[in-house]
């Protein structure tokens, strides 16, 4: 299994230290919030957290300081969060094209740091806005997404929808939907569907295994969020992930699997070691 730990969890931890710590946990890789790559948006300082600031050398620099902590740069979550003036389900036209624009520079971020994916949840930015339906916002969002095709596939980079419950938002609330928003922008390879334990639990109306194994959604299984629905991380609640993991081995599931803990409450030391010891169990 390819484990990588989401780096939001440390907080204000410099990357140079999130980066020897998963390693040093046992992980092969640290999966990036944009929002926590400059000091100044993690303390608060700064609440637009626009990537387009981070220049060269700084990606050159963290690509250098993973490298050194041999641990890889696989992929971004929270692509939108702390941002301001994007939205993946709007009316507006040009915030549309800004939205695209703005993915558009992610994916080139991810690039420059040696990454694959790019987890697209962010319920904030994305939901069926009042006086329209739910069609509308499913055309808006095929409209907003078309337009990083192009860049996806040169970067060879995947766009991976996260379906989150209806708890979060009230637009992509499940796995049936995350597909049809493919099948609207006609099955473009670099669009997938990212499935997390968590807004599973919440958002679906049949065990994690049998989502996992559904052959509608094989096909688009890229990546993966392992966590409790009690916000924690795997190993920390009643959720048994023993079937689950045999689940994405039965549908031949070679892509990552993050750990995304939000209840940081035990210590994120004990978070990340528990959760990456409990997972290699079930190697």
């Amino acid at each position: 299994m390819k484990i990588a730990f989401c780096n939001e969890v440390y907080g204000n931890w410099p990357l140079e230290k999130q980066f020897e710590f998963t390693a040093a946990c046992g992980y092969d890789g640290v999966e990036l919030a944009p929002f926590s790559l400059d000091e100044s948006w993690v303390g608060g300082a700064e609440k637009n957290a626009d990537v387009r600031r981070i220049t060269p050398k700084q990606r050159d620099e963290m690509a250098r300081l993973a490298e050194k902590a041999s641990i890889k740069l696989p992929g971004m979550h929270w692509l939108l969060a702390k941002t301001k003036g994007f939205f993946l389900t709007s009316p507006e036209a040009d915030i549309r094209r800004n939205t695209t624009a703005y993915l558009n520079e992610l994916i080139t971020l991810c690039a420059d740091l040696g990454g694959e994916y790019l987890v697209l949840g962010s319920p904030a930015q994305r939901y069926v806005l009042p006086n329209f339906s739910y069609n509308d916002a499913l055309g808006w969002a095929a409209d907003t997404l078309a337009g990083t095709l192009d860049n996806l596939k040169r970067n060879n980079i995947v766009l991976a929808l996260e379906p989150l419950a209806a708890s979060e938002n009230n637009f992509l609330m499940n796995a049936a939907q995350a597909l049809e928003l493919i099948e609207k922008m006609g099955n473009p390879a670099p669009i997938t569907i990212h499935l997390d334990c968590k807004a599973m639990a919440g958002g679906e109306d049949r065990p994690i295994p049998e989502v996992i194994r559904d052959p509608r959604f094989v096909p688009f299984e890229k990546t993966f969020h392992a966590n409790d629905p009690n916000l924690r991380g795997p190993g920390f609640g009643d959720l048994d992930f023993g079937p689950i993991i045999a689940a994405l081995r039965e549908t031949g599931f070679d892509g990552w699997i993050g750990v995304e803990p939000f209840d940081y409450s035990v210590g994120v030391e004990n978070l990340a070691q528990k959760s990456v010891a409990y997972l290699r169990s079930f190697e």
